[in-house]
This record gives C-alpha cells, sequence and structure tokens, in this order.
C-alpha cells in the first residue's frame, strides 16, 4: 500500500510527510505499530543540510517499510532539540530500541549519526544537536502489514 493509500484509508485530513527509519526500517516500524516505539531523533545538521524543517507537535508522518510500503501513520505530540550528550534515559527508552537503556541508545546512535553524517563529509560528535521527537500512533492497518 502506497503512503497516499493509507493516509486516505485512514479518514485523516490534512498534510503529512512519508519516511522510513533510518538504520532498521521494518524493525522500527514494527516497534510503534506494537507501541514500543514514541520516539526518535535525527540530526539537525543533517535536517539542514537537506532543507527539511525541524517536525512540530501535530505533524503527521506515514511510515513506510524498506520496500517502500505504508506500515502506519504517527502524529508528532513533542519536539525539542537537545544535545546527543545531553539525552536522557526517558527518552533512550521511548525510542524503544535494544534494551531500552540510555547507554544502548548512546552506542547505537553514535554509530548510526556518525555514519550518516559521515557519507556527506560531516562529523558527529557528543555535541551534536539532535532533533528528539515524541509520537503517538495515529493509525495502522495491521491486516497489511506485520
Amino acid at each position: 500500500m502506497t503512503a497516499e493509500e493509507l493516509w486516505n484509508e485512514s479518514g485523516l485530513s490534512g498534510e503529512y510527510e512519508a519516511w522510513a527509519f533510518g538504520g532498521a526500517p521494518d524493525k522500527l516500524a514494527a516497534l510503534v505499530v506494537d507501541g514500543t516505539k514514541t520516539a526518535t531523533c535525527s540530526s539537525l545538521e543533517m535536517l539542514s543540510l537537506e532543507g527539511e524543517p525541524v517536525p512540530r507537535p501535530g505533524d503527521y508522518s506515514v511510515i513506510i517499510d524498506s520496500a517502500g510500503e505504508a506500515v502506519c501513520i504517527i502524529r508528532t505530540t513533542k519536539v525539542y532539540i537537545e544535545r546527543f550528550d545531553r539525552v536522557g534515559a526517558d527518552h533512550a527508552f521511548l525510542e524503544g530500541e535494544g534494551d531500552r537503556s540510555l547507554g544502548y541508545w548512546r552506542r547505537i546512535d553514535m554509530e548510526y549519526f556518525s555514519e550518516e553524517l559521515g557519507a556527506v563529509g560531516l562529523s558527529f560528535d557528543e555535541s551534536s544537536e539532535l532533533v528528539c521527537e515524541e509520537f503517538e500512533l495515529a493509525y495502522a492497518n495491521v491486516a497489511d502489514w506485520g
């Protein structure tokens, strides 16, 4: 199902962005659908480089999997910008990955953002700023996915 088809099926109105989680899009989308993952983060520098706006509370996103199929729709509930080394255990837990600890989150995200920014000739370190986003599941067609 395409993002547009899922959006139309949901009955929601307004605008939306369609995107996939980096790293492991299928696994992370599944964590959203089952309610484990209710937060994510992005590199502020990468958003700026790509000309992408910082998400805002109330924004809708159609989450797609690695095959480009729409999985679910989320609605952003909270956004804040924080240095990597100041992101707390509460955010790490909400991201829902691994053992949900801050240590796991720091290890995985340092690797991910270092690779992502390194691919465009930039560096990532403990003082790099992240856009931390919390969200709720707004719609999922579980019959078609998962």
